[in-house]
């Protein structure tokens, strides 16, 4: 197994990298990624630029010390609005928030509060209008992070379980993630199948939704299970239930 998508110390996860990566080696893991969030001006959980190098310097020094018993790499999980583009092992590209035109943001995956009261004085109470704008950007992530896994698809669906806001059926939402699967599918780039909401308590599902994950398979997407950890014991959460119900491979 590999779980390419945690989170350590060094931006908002609970743990250390070593914490992590010992976590990972004991939950059978052959590769383990820390994907710390890149630095952008709207997120303070967001990795510090003074950061870098010392994060980079104990992820080398973890993958000598753990050398022959699990792979090691160092990732970035990239905002759309990120003002980090150094190279790193791997880079996760993600829509975390919507910049306004006054320059304030609509942050999708802060709390509920936070997305209803951006969604109402942006969008006046339009939640397809708020998801519409969210995909257009996601469509473009690839482009603009110039990542190699793309992050948790459909995002602006955390707080949504039973169609608290909107309806995933709905033929707005429906054409807006439609529209930005088909872009990204011509990337040929992974999308990841993110247990990270179920972890945390708001989803029951994983990140892609399960029709989008259908749509996604039937045009022969690659796939990666990825648990978007923040501690320790969520690493690889519920990876094999996943695998078994989504027909992949560990």
């Amino acid at each position: 197994m590999r779980d390419l998508h945690m989170h350590s110390v060094y931006s908002d996860g609970k743990n250390t990298p070593e914490e992590m990566v010992a976590a990972a080696l004991e939950r059978g893991m052959s590769v383990a990624g820390l994907s710390e969030h890149s630095h952008a001006e709207h997120d303070p959980c967001s990795m510090p630029l003074e950061k870098r190098a010392a994060y980079r310097a104990e992820m080398e020094r973890l993958r000598r010390l753990y050398a022959g018993r699990i792979e090691i790499r160092c990732g970035l999980e990239r905002d759309y609005y990120a003002d980090d583009q150094e190279d790193y092992d791997y880079i996760i590209g993600s829509v975390h928030a919507l910049r306004m035109r006054d320059g304030q943001y609509v942050y999708i995956d802060w709390s509920p509060e936070r997305l209803e009261e951006g969604t109402e004085k942006y969008f006046g109470g339009d939640w397809y209008a708020m998801a519409e704008e969210y995909f257009r950007l996601v469509g473009d992530v690839v482009r603009q992070t110039r990542c190699d896994l793309i992050g948790h698809f459909d995002l602006v669906s955390k707080f949504n379980e039973k169609a608290r806001w909107f309806d995933p059926e709905h033929p707005r939402y429906r054409q807006a993630w439609q529209s930005a699967a088909d872009v990204l599918l011509k990337t040929g780039k992974p999308f990841e199948i993110n247990t990270g909401a179920i972890s945390r308590g708001y989803r029951t599902e994983p990140y892609p939704g399960r029709e989008i994950l259908q749509y996604l398979q039937s045009r022969g997407a690659k796939l990666m299970l990825s648990s978007d950890a923040h501690r320790k014991e969520d690493i690889g959460f519920q990876f094999e239930r996943w695998a078994a119900s989504f027909g992949l491979d560990l």
